[in-house]
């Protein structure tokens, strides 16, 4: 005796959207559902996102040369200002050595010059000697003074230039990833430390445009799901103003709580977003069906449909987004149709 039931339950029994309503129904013992379309209203959708470290820093060397001291390793965690490796630096000192001799080379030089001009200036006093002569030894003055001040400019440059070879920690933070073993080559612009600041992390994620309208306006109702960790309302949620002339998305920044135990950069996490009318992705006649009745066969993607004489036909249909534990129906099944929700056991129910 064939028996339907009209079921409207919640969302959170059903996992449906809001407004959505399945007839159930147990036609020759097989388990099935009529679809409907959902009424209008605002529906969540899922976006992919990642967990990301607000302060992240890839660390690469400025100058050339053997790695000498490597102090760190991956998941160290360091402090601010430490040392994580050092670079050969022989010839950076050599270079210091040699600018400091120039340089005291000049400054005596200087000195000498000096005394010279303040005789010429006595004797141009008793007219001894011309107006000439005293400029000349002025200019030679004057020239000694700025040898003085270009070679005192390369010294400190070559001084600066040995703080290059020691890498140091920009902040306090967690060792990523060392991309070197000790006695590699360092060479200008290649990495060599990543690291992170684990006490501030954010989940971000990808908004395409039809939806950035949407999002913008609802963005107290944005909230994140971590596996493995409760879903949340996020507290703070950032879209960024630029859209990636690419992939045409906007980034959604969600700031997750501080102290949360188990996260790390690079953990995947989805985020929920409103869809309404707006964003282009709430709209009219959406057909939802759960995700145990979707069979796929090789490339095909379909579900058992209940024809007229109530037996099941398998029919290819087009997919869209999951929501929970259901699937939209772009295309195969119309509003109404009973669809079979448990195809597997379609062999035992019809005795194949």
């Amino acid at each position: 005796m064939n028996r339907r039931l009209i079921l409207a339950a919640a969302m959170a029994f059903s996992g449906l959207p809001a407004a959505s309503v399945w007839a159930a129904d147990d036609t020759a013992g097989v388990k099935s559902v009529a679809a409907k379309a959902s009424a209008a209203g605002t529906q969540e959708l899922s976006l992919d996102a990642v967990v990301e470290a607000v302060r992240q820093a890839t660390l690469s060397s400025q100058v050339a040369g053997a790695i000498v001291i490597l102090n760190v390793k991956a998941g160290d965690q360091v402090r601010a200002g430490q040392e994580l490796l050092r670079i050969d630096a022989s010839a950076a000192q050599q270079n210091v050595v040699g600018s400091t001799a120039q340089l005291e080379a000049a400054q005596a030089n200087l000195r000498v010059v000096s005394k010279e001009l303040d005789r010429q200036k006595q004797l141009f006093q008793k007219q001894y000697i011309s107006q000439g002569a005293l400029d000349r030894t002025q200019a030679q003055f004057e020239a000694a003074q700025a040898q003085v001040q270009a070679q005192q400019a390369q010294t400190r440059a070559a001084q600066t230039q040995t703080g290059f070879f020691s890498m140091r920690a920009p902040f306090n933070g967690v060792v990523s990833d060392v991309t070197v073993t000790l006695g590699d080559m360092a060479m200008p612009g290649r990495p060599l430390v990543t690291l992170h600041d684990p006490s501030a992390l954010r989940v971000s994620a990808a908004v395409p445009q039809s939806m950035i309208d949407g999002v913008r306006a609802q963005l107290k109702a944005v909230r994140y799901d971590i596996a493995g960790h409760k879903s949340a309302v996020a507290a703070s949620v950032q879209l960024l103003p630029a859209v990636d002339p690419v992939t045409h998305t906007a980034q959604l920044r969600v700031a997750l709580p501080a102290g949360t135990e188990g996260l790390v950069p690079g953990m995947f996490a989805r985020v929920w977003v409103p869809a309404t009318k707006a964003s282009g992705e709430a709209r009219e006649g959406r057909v939802f069906l759960p995700l145990t009745a979707i069979v796929r066969r090789a490339e095909m993607t379909g579900v058992y449909v209940m024809d007229a004489q109530g037996k099941p036909r398998l029919r290819q249909v087009r997919l869209g987004r999951t929501a929970g534990q259901t699937v939209e129906i772009l295309a195969g099944v119309s509003d109404g149709e009973n669809v079979v929700t448990e195809p597997a056991t379609l062999g035992q129910k019809t005795g194949k």
